[in-house]
């Protein structure tokens, strides 16, 4: 399996790095990873900062290969966030960790996000915080 070059697009970020997707799998040399997204394989497990995720016993095959690699796929599952991809499987977009869309939820606030209009002008949800908003969307599919 070679390694192609991969966009990855998570709640702060994006970045093309190689990596190689397979299925629902997508996975990235360690280094790679950590510098990607923060992410580094260490003996407790996947850390970022103080926050480290331990990986399950008798599942370490589905997280790491013994090329170095691991799957950021098993990872995102494991900690309950989507990570879809296109087609071909060069895009992956990662969803918010659960955490955050807990909080989100509680909040009852819709997250910031940013819009062209027809004419091309961009217009940010927060622009309009404490007014009623209708955001009618449309899609071709």
């Amino acid at each position: 399996m070679s390694d192609n070059t991969i966009t990855l697009l998570t709640e702060d970020a994006s970045a093309s790095l190689p990596g190689q997707a397979s299925g629902e799998d997508l996975w990235f040399a360690a280094p790679e990873l950590e510098r990607a997204t923060g992410w580094k394989l260490t003996a407790d497990g996947f850390c970022r900062g103080s926050l480290c995720i331990p990986i399950p016993r008798g599942r370490e095959v589905e997280f790491t290969r013994a090329d170095g690699h691991v799957n950021f796929a098993a990872l995102a599952r494991h900690r309950g966030q989507a990570l879809v991809h296109d087609d071909d499987g060069s895009v992956w977009a990662l969803d918010a960790s659960t955490a955050v869309r807990s909080a989100t939820r509680t909040l009852l606030q819709a997250p910031d996000f940013t819009l062209p209009d027809l004419n091309g002008h961009l217009h940010s949800l927060h622009e309009h915080r404490g007014k009623k908003v209708l955001l009618a969307s449309w899609a071709s599919w």
